[in-house]
Parts: structure tokens; sequence; C-alpha cells
């Protein structure tokens, strides 16, 4: 059969570098379809277009459906579909990453099984949540304890804010009503946090298993992620929380998260902390090799040689 049906995909470089797109778009309640170039969200109040050409990803929320059409031009427009909880609290499945490249990947699993670009990594995690401290000498062991130190004020601080008494973190990942009230809140805040870490994580094509602090599990990346924002989102909002509870810890807390994070700027954050902590600082900001369709070959002299050519040498 000749020729093809619908529309035309758009060509590489039509499309709008990542740095200025819109990183994430979030719906929920709608229809997800396709018109020309543009994805549209329909629902009781109209139809809205999205170009995606503009888009980075696009976060799939309760009560969405979303046709094929639809799919086919994310992934045309170098886009990608991450099915989420509420307002991205919980992460569910995703579609292809951002990354027409490697590259960020790539930078992640050298820099996990290199022991001095490891410990870089994990000092530069502490730099973010805890600046304007040296730790540019300190071991794992003396990073943990100063963590230790500075996790344990951040709850005192929040304990005497809201009046909700603390005295220790205490909670059995397999028997979530086993825990006090706060310890409650306090697991169901991260849990949410965890499902929006790991759908940025997954939407920028890195592997969420290889951490730098936390290791063997396949969240390993997510839980080191989600520790930056803890003390500035879930923390506060558990105790918050706490403090007012008049339903179910696990249920108010969701909503509570979602409410702190529905304007989308931790997703942004997160993107940024990422490529931050993975790309040396002359390489963040880079996008060429980012969406360029381009395939190497490696070669343990060079590094890389391009690939579709023929390599054979012999002469007839």
């Amino acid at each position: 059969m000749a020729g093809s049906f619908g529309a035309k995909p758009p060509d590489l470089t039509e499309l709008v570098r990542s740095e200025d797109r819109l990183s994430f778009v979030y719906l929920e309640r709608c229809v997800v379809h396709r018109d020309s170039n543009a994805i549209t969200a329909t629902d009781e109040r109209g139809v809205v277009h999205i170009p995606t050409a503009t888009l980075g990803a696009l976060l799939l929320g309760p009560g969405t459906r979303v046709t094929y059409a639809a799919m086919c031009l994310l992934a045309d427009s170098g886009s990608t579909a991450v099915w989420v909880g509420e307002r991205g609290v919980r992460y569910y499945a995703h579609g292809r990453s951002l990354a027409r490249s490697s590259r960020l990947l790539e930078a992640q699993a050298a820099r996990v099984s290199n022991q001095r670009l490891r410990l870089d990594v994990a000092r530069r995690m502490y730099t973010i949540r805890f600046p304007n401290e040296d730790v540019s000498m300190l071991t794992m062991q003396q990073l943990r304890g100063r963590e230790g130190a500075r996790v344990r004020r951040i709850y005192k601080e929040n304990s005497d804010r809201t009046g909700v008494a603390w005295s220790r973190r205490d909670y059995d990942p397999n028997d979530f009503g086993s825990g006090d009230a706060i310890n409650q809140c306090l697991s169901a805040a991260h849990a949410c946090l965890y499902g929006i870490v790991h759908s940025v994580i997954v939407a920028l094509g890195c592997s969420p298993g290889l951490g730098f602090v936390h290791t063997g599990h396949a969240r390993s990346f997510v839980y080191d992620v989600a520790d930056l924002y803890k003390a500035e989102v879930t923390i506060p909002v558990a105790f918050d929380v706490a403090a007012s509870l008049n339903d179910s810890p696990s249920g108010q807390t969701r909503r509570a998260v979602r409410d702190a994070v529905q304007n989308g700027a931790i997703l942004s954050r997160c993107a940024r902390d990422i490529r931050a902590l993975l790309l040396p600082d002359d390489e963040i900001g880079v996008e060429t090799e980012w969406e360029a369709d381009v395939v190497h070959l490696w070669d343990e002299a060079s590094g890389s040689v391009a690939a579709g050519q023929n390599y054979d040498t012999a002469t007839e």
C-alpha cells in the first residue's frame, strides 16, 4: 500500500530545544487526542490544544483516556508520557524517555561505578540539601553523620512549630498502621514524593536503580533524589497534617502533598538538579547531543566512532 496516513510528523529540526520546552504538563479527567501536530485535551469545559513541539513530558493523571494517534505524535515529537496519580504523587508507568541520547544515563552509570565520582555526587547532593557547608573533604560516613544531625534538627523544628509530639522516625514498611499518626503522615508524604521523583527520572532517561547514597534497590536513585526535597516539602506537610488530623493519615497527607506541589515547580527543579548532579559543570545546559538522533559505535581507544560505515579493511 503506497503512501501514508495522518499528519506528517514534525522534522527534528522543527522541534523546540528541550531547554526551551514546557518541562511537564499535567492532565486529568479528560480525553487526550491529536489534532494535526498538537495534543488536545477535551473535557466538559471544552478543548485545549498543546503543541507537542514545545512539550517535554505529558503527565497523565486519574480519569485520562489517551488515543493511539496522540501517543504516536508524542513519540514523533520527542516527548514522552508518564502515567501518574493525582497531581503526580504516584508513579505507575511511562513511555519512552525524553532523551534521544543516552548521555545522561551513561553519565549516571559512569559516576555510580567510580568510587571517587560517586562520592563527589553524594557531596553535591548534601550541598543541595544543606548549602553553605564545605563538604569537599568529607567521607560518606562523615556525610551520613552530618545529615543525621541536620535531619534530627529539622524534625524538632517542625515539632516545635506545630506542637506535634516527636520522638523518632519509627515505621514498619510492611505495616503502615503500626506507626503513630506523625510517622504514618511522614510515610504517606514521602511515598507521594517518591512518585513525583520517579516520574522525572524515567522521563529524563535515567535509571531509577543506580543510586549514589542508597544502593541495592530498584528505586535507589529515586530515594537519593527525593531526599533533596523532604526538608522543605514532605516533612513540613506531614507535621501540618498531623497537627490538624481529621481523616485517615494516608488520604489527608496525600491530598496535602498534592496541593503543595500543584504549581509544578518541583518537577522542573528536580529535572535541573538531576542534570546538575550527573553532568560536569561545563556540560550543564548543553543540549545538542540530547536532541540529535545519533548512534555511535564504541571504541576502546577513542571512545566512539561513527556508525553506518563498513570498517572492513581487507582488500580484494
